[in-house]
């Protein structure tokens, strides 16, 4: 018995007349219908004596691409374009002259497809491997003006139909390469008939008995599902005509790829298909959809779970209609949608649909982008994502691949705003794409008004609301593994490289200031009076300088030394601090942590308001029969009384020991904060005191108040910026008491 072959139908051959029977239903003004005969003619002469691999004379392939364009309402130009699109690769004719013939807007659209079709795919290990750059190259071409899009969907859904002229390895190239493009671009364009046409043909050439294998399975269950289909769209019908409510009904057959796809989902089990054949039903307002959706399931049993309203939430695509799947009553169930007539179009035609030439309107290609821009958010991003990525087309094409055509999770933010985003996408990719802002600043994040970590995996459906501060600190390097999308993860990585920089810098400056400090301290001067000394115009002039951390970044690059500076000052304490100092000076002075110049061996305390610590700037202050306290000089205890406070210097001699230090760490609350916190100190070599964390419920952050040992203020500065890069840490700070 001869085996059965299961093959799709054989394309029809369109003639010019045909293409013309179609745009003349919408294109009325004579110029454009004149424009469009000339860039026929202008086509006919330029490809005379090519044919396609077919034997077809080659300017059929292009009246199947402007029948295809015809059929979706396209405007004079893009169908001109659609003509003339091969012209420049495959003739003598240059984009110069298009333009002159046929104008600017014309021109353009066919020099961007020529761009793309110039590309030669790059062949790595087998033949359906391409390159990243080629494959951003497309990509970047093709966002430019939703017309190139269109015309290169068409020029390849025709390449398609006439596949079975090629050899069987460009066949499979040509499949693969538009299963993994092609038919995901029509899919998020909304363009549902030309992805479901483009994927069963490409499986029928990739995966040939699987295709087999689901139509056969299809033909043997059609008959059961065609009947029960006819007989509850009649008594459907009935119903409707009863409520007079005004429809149009259209079946709908699943296309074999959908289902293979099913069957993957289902471990094969044909049975649990229940969308294979769907009644559509098509009706005047949206009202009348949720009016036709009540009386269906007020006369049939819906199948739980299978409802969907994409009316109140359409999918990116600018898909809208109502979804249920009823159970017949003949043991089948079917999959019925309900949508308005405009919703049709565009769920068959998508974008299309909303760039159809509207004759006598003002068109304007420019406004037409925008809108489609608005309505499809994600295409921006395929421009703006191959800047943000720079040369890196690797990292473009991952994210184009993981965030524009895998599957995704509808968040709404607590306004009922809808954010799409790639499965698996956290809180902080939602702050993200929300605004790279909103994302620096991100601090928490709680989903259905609970509190949750920022590395939480959303689901469609939850309500997310981002915490912010004015204090974040911005993104650290923990953040990289909590954003899961590439745009986010990019945005972080510049942002950390700024960050370095600054470090770098900040650091340099502190080693500068450092060096200018210990030679003032070295010629008998504090801290406090290194920058009123230097930070003077005259003094910056003189070492060619515009601000006092550019000198600073100079003495540490050694370009200016510290000892210059003293110089040029001509400061000098050294002989009378040393008269000072020796005077009743005891060998015990140099176990005190600080010195008073001039005031001998005096009792010496560090102030517990302030806790000060080695390389804070200090001044002593004058306790009546209790010696001397050591403050911050920026301690609010001792500013009323300015009298009392003598000059103190911090003992360079004195041997190294750990002083006390409170700070307080602000965050938002969350599991094992306080764990975490500690884990960091002990990251830090810090010696831990003591600490206590405070809840405030009705901001849900924590305050933890700690008592850390330390050496000195450098290592403070390296405490800091461990504790900021836990999680929910957005501020650190010394508390005085």
């Amino acid at each position: 018995m001869e085996k059965k072959t299961h093959n799709l139908p054989m394309p029809e051959i369109h003639k010019w007349q045909d293409v013309k029977d179609v745009y003349f239903l919408y294109i009325t003004n004579a110029d454009d219908r004149a424009k469009i005969e000339e860039a026929y003619e202008f086509a006919l002469k330029k490809h005379e004596g090519q044919f396609r691999k077919s034997g077809h004379p080659y300017i059929t392939h292009l009246i199947e691409v402007a029948f295809i364009l015809a059929e979706l309402t396209a405007g004079p130009s893009t169908i001109i374009a659609g003509l003339l699109h091969d012209v420049v690769e495959d003739t003598d004719v240059t984009v110069s002259e298009i333009e002159k013939m046929f104008g600017k807007d014309v021109g353009m659209i066919v020099d961007s497809v020529t761009k793309i079709q110039r590309l030669k795919l790059s062949k790595k290990g087998d033949d359906s491997d391409f390159v990243y750059e080629d494959h951003r190259k497309i990509f970047l071409g093709m966002a430019k003006d939703i017309r190139v899009i269109i015309i290169k969907l068409a020029d390849r859904l025709h390449n398609l139909r006439t596949l079975y002229f090629l050899s069987p390895e460009r066949k499979l190239r040509i499949a693969k390469e538009t299963m993994a493009v092609y038919a995901p671009i029509a899919g998020r364009l909304g363009m549902g008939k030309i992805k479901a046409e483009m994927e069963d043909l490409s499986l029928k050439y990739i995966e040939p008995e699987a295709f087999a294998h689901v139509s056969e399975l299809v033909e043997q269950r059609s008959p059961n599902l065609q009947k029960s289909l006819a007989e509850v769209s009649k008594r459907i019908a009935d119903i409707l005509f009863k409520n007079n409510i005004k429809f149009e009904m259209k079946f709908r057959v699943k296309s074999i790829y959908s289902i293979y796809k099913k069957l993957k989902e289902k471990d094969n089990d044909f049975e649990r298909i229940y969308d294979l054949l769907a009644l559509r039903i098509i009706t005047p307002t949206e009202l009348n959809c949720y009016e036709i959706l009540g009386l269906i399931h007020a006369t049939y049993r819906p199948v739980s779970g299978r409802f969907k309203d994409y009316i109140a939430m359409p999918k990116s695509n600018m898909y809208q209609s109502l979804h249920t799947t009823i159970f017949t009553g003949d043991g089948n169930a079917l999959e019925v949608q309900i949508r308005t007539p405009e919703m049709d179009k565009i769920a068959d035609s998508g974008v299309a649909a909303h760039w159809a030439y509207k004759e006598g309107t003002n068109y304007n290609p420019e406004r037409e982008q925008r809108e489609i821009e608005n309505k499809l958010h994600w295409l921006r991003d395929f421009v703006a994502t191959g800047y943000e990525t720079g040369n890196n087309a690797k990292e473009y094409m991952d994210t184009i691949t993981k965030e524009i055509f895998e599957t995704s999770v509808y968040v709404f933010t607590p306004k009922g705003n809808v954010i799409e985003l790639p499965a698996g996408a956290t809180p902080l990719d939602f702050a993200y794409k929300i605004h790279t802002k909103v994302g620096d600043t991100a601090v928490g994040a709680l989903v259905n008004d609970k509190l949750v970590a920022m590395n939480t995996p959303l689901k469609t459906g939850d309500i997310c609301e981002i915490r912010t501060s004015k204090t974040a600190t911005g993104p650290t390097e923990s953040w990289l593994n909590i954003a899961t999308t590439n745009s986010a993860r990019s945005h972080i990585r510049k942002v950390l490289a700024k960050k370095n920089q600054a470090l770098t810098r900040d650091d340099n400056i502190e080693k500068g200031r450092g060096s200018l400090n210990d030679a003032f301290k070295e010629r008998g001067f504090a801290e406090h009076e290194v920058e009123p000394n230097v930070n003077k115009p005259e003094v910056l002039k003189h070492f060619g300088v515009n601000d006092y951390t550019e000198l600073l970044l100079l003495v540490y690059s050694r370009n200016i030394t510290a000892s210059s500076i003293l110089d040029y000052l001509k400061l000098d304490r050294r002989d009378h601090m040393s008269k000072m100092l020796n005077k009743g000076r005891k060998v015990e002075d140099a176990k005190n942590p600080v010195i008073v110049p001039g005031a001998g061996t005096v009792a010496v305390t560090l102030g517990n308001c302030c806790t000060p610590v080695p390389g804070d700037d200090i001044v002593g202050y004058i306790t009546k029969g209790k010696g001397i306290t050591v403050h911050r000089t920026n301690c609010p205890n001792i500013a009323r009384n300015l009298d009392r406070t003598i000059e103190v210097l911090w003992n360079p001699n004195t041997e190294t020991k750990l002083y006390p230090l409170d700070i307080s760490v602000k965050c938002v609350d969350r599991d094992n904060l306080l764990v975490d916190i500690m884990n960091a100190l002990s990251q830090a070599k810090v010696t831990l005191s003591k600490i206590k964390a405070t809840y405030h419920p009705s901001t849900q952050t924590s305050v933890i108040d700690a008592t850390i040992l330390i050496p000195n203020l450098a290592q403070l500065n390296s405490v800091q910026n461990i504790i900021l890069q836990v999680e929910s840490v957005y501020k650190i700070e010394r508390v005085i008491h």
